[in-house]
């Protein structure tokens, strides 16, 4: 097949499981990321968006997603106008929820089926139609989460190690998907591959559960051993420090950094000050539009929560709610909108200015 592939799965342990199957693939892939709801267009958008950029034929592969009826209509119209205007696209979807029978029904590329879990799905699927480099312990991982995605606690070993595994992946919060969407991924996978050398042992369950700790930390350690927290810490800065170029803004003459969904803005914010002095101040958008500001000492981040959205605090750590903040799962189209605000009131502070000097 020489075709790029863009997969679209899930955020749960069978959605991330296809991914790790189509590890073992020899095709260029590039992975995403979502939940149901406006995400799952958002990130359709992105994909179309890449490939129209590119001029290799494309699959749109998605797992463990189903379509609405709208969805599927869209797509589908969207990928035939491309291939009209001599693309060469295609899609295939595989998935095992019921709520999809209505677009499976209507669209040949829209594969379901009920009794299996996606992933067990995908692997049938790879194995078929794909050339496939198969591990010698893929059969059985595609057994465990077959098991705990379907909740058969009939098959206790699969069952109970398919838990420990749902978790791993569930709890993996220390990088966020839309700022670090191949970051993120990477690290799950990563950790589903080191789950999967435990398969078959005695006890495996409770020794995946002791490990989870160390195997974190593992994928955060680059030189000596530390706290998790200061790992992870770490390599968010530095993941930060690399976006700078896209990810800086700039306000009445300050240089910002606009971060989105992080969190902990406290450590990594002083963090990111620290080890990039050029800036003046930080500022991490939540999804709910909630905002958490940090500087050291350049500017009063009080002054610009007050001017942003009514906020306040201290002059090197204030907060504020953006009004009518619309959540996205794209960090491009948070920037347009907090640009906007920014734009908006400098226009404000301009035309104030401008009132004075000519009273």
């Amino acid at each position: 097949m020489n075709r790029t592939i863009y997969h679209l799965s899930h955020i749960d342990l069978d959605g991330y499981s296809c991914q790790l199957i189509m590890k073992f693939t020899p095709y260029k892939i590039f992975n995403y990321n979502a939940n149901y709801g406006a995400e799952v267009r958002q990130k359709l958008e992105m994909i179309l968006e890449n490939i129209k950029k590119s001029s290799d034929n494309a699959l749109i592969l998605i797992t463990d997603l189903n379509l609405t009826a709208d969805e599927s209509r869209w797509l589908n119209s969207e990928v035939n106008n491309l291939n009209e205007n001599k693309k060469d696209i295609k899609i295939t979807l595989l998935d095992h929820h019921g709520s999809g029978e209505d677009s499976a029904n209507k669209y040949e590329w829209y594969y379901l089926d009920t009794t299996r879990c996606a992933t067990k799905i995908t692997y049938d699927y790879v194995k078929e139609h794909f050339e496939f480099d198969e591990p010698t312990w893929m059969e059985a991982f595609v057994d465990v989460v077959n098991a705990v995605d379907l909740w058969k606690q009939e098959e206790v070993a699969n069952f109970e190690y398919g838990k420990v595994c749902m978790r791993l992946v569930n709890e993996t919060r220390e990088l966020n998907r839309v700022m670090f969407a191949k970051e993120d991924t990477k690290y799950k996978l990563s950790l589903l591959l080191e789950a999967t050398k435990l398969l078959g042992k005695e006890n495996a369950p409770i020794l995946l559960d002791d490990k989870i700790h160390s195997l974190k930390k593992s994928f955060f350690m680059n030189d000596k051993n530390n706290t998790l927290d200061n790992l992870a810490t770490k390599y968010v800065v530095e993941l930060l420090g690399k976006a700078r170029k896209e990810k800086t803004i700039y306000y009445k003459g300050y240089r910002g950094y606009l971060s989105y969904g992080v969190g902990n803005t406290s450590i990594i914010g002083n963090g990111f000050l620290t080890a990039y002095p050029e800036y003046d101040f930080i500022v991490d958008v939540s999804y709910r539009g909630t905002m958490s500001l940090r500087a050291n000492n350049k500017v009063s981040v009080a002054q610009i929560s007050k001017e942003w959205a009514n906020g306040g605090g201290h002059p090197n750590a204030a907060g504020g709610r953006i009004i009518g903040f619309k959540e996205q799962y794209r960090y491009d189209r948070v920037k347009k909108q907090i640009e906007k605000i920014i734009n908006d009131k400098e226009a404000v502070a301009g035309d104030l200015e401008y009132k004075k000097e000519n009273i």
